[in-house]
């Protein structure tokens, strides 16, 4: 489910500025779910750190892929829900570009804040300037290196920004503990909503 993989983007995920915030929010032993896991990179890097992670990934490609590479990956799809896991019994649960692909996102951040003493939620910021003026002087859904898709083969159900995700938080009176926010070689941290092109948020209940 993760649209983002080296594949697509061409790059080295260890240095992703966004990829090493996550793994410097997370300690050696902790128990990580990674949802909608990809082809494992950001799995295999905290392994590599010792983190004790498994994934959940629908793509049987992205399933040979993880196991490959020594992976503990489970087939399923997690708009169908995440009833069989246990209250708390992971550190963190992981939702990295692929909360913006899910049928029910809301419905599964909570679920995910069920299972995980915190959630990462990292998606793409649809908010950012090249989006804006692309709609404002085509009239059309853009295609942009952000949203590499076309209306009609896009995997991406849900259009969200920063500022969304805040109003979603506090809607729903959920604790955001962090907020980062970057582009494919930095942090932004001046006028994110509008110059960054992800979104990071770790939030508990």
């Amino acid at each position: 489910m993760n649209i983002h993989t080296n594949e697509t983007l061409g790059l080295d995920l260890k240095n992703r500025p966004d990829i090493s915030y996550i793994a410097n929010l997370i300690k050696p032993g902790e128990r990580v779910l990674d949802l909608g896991c990809g082809y494992g990179e950001l799995m295999l890097i905290l392994k590599n750190k010792g983190v004790r992670v498994q994934g959940i990934e629908k793509d049987d490609k992205c399933i040979i892929q993880c196991v490959k590479k020594s992976l503990y990956v489970h087939h399923g799809d997690i708009d169908d829900g995440l009833k069989h896991h246990l209250d708390h019994s992971f550190d963190f649960v992981i939702l990295n570009q692929t909360i913006q692909q899910t049928l029910n996102p809301g419905n599964i951040i909570k679920e995910c804040l069920r299972i995980g003493k915190q959630v990462i939620i990292v998606f793409p910021n649809f908010s950012h300037w090249q989006i804006r003026t692309s709609i404002l002087l085509s009239g059309k859904t853009p295609v942009t290196d952000l949203m590499p898709f076309h209306w009609y083969d896009t995997p991406n159900l849900h259009y969200l920004s920063g500022k969304d995700f805040e109003d979603f938080c506090e809607f729903e009176r959920i604790k955001v503990l962090h907020r980062a926010f970057f582009n494919r070689t930095r942090q932004i941290k001046l006028f994110p909503n509008l110059f960054a092109t992800l979104a990071l948020f770790v939030i508990r209940a």
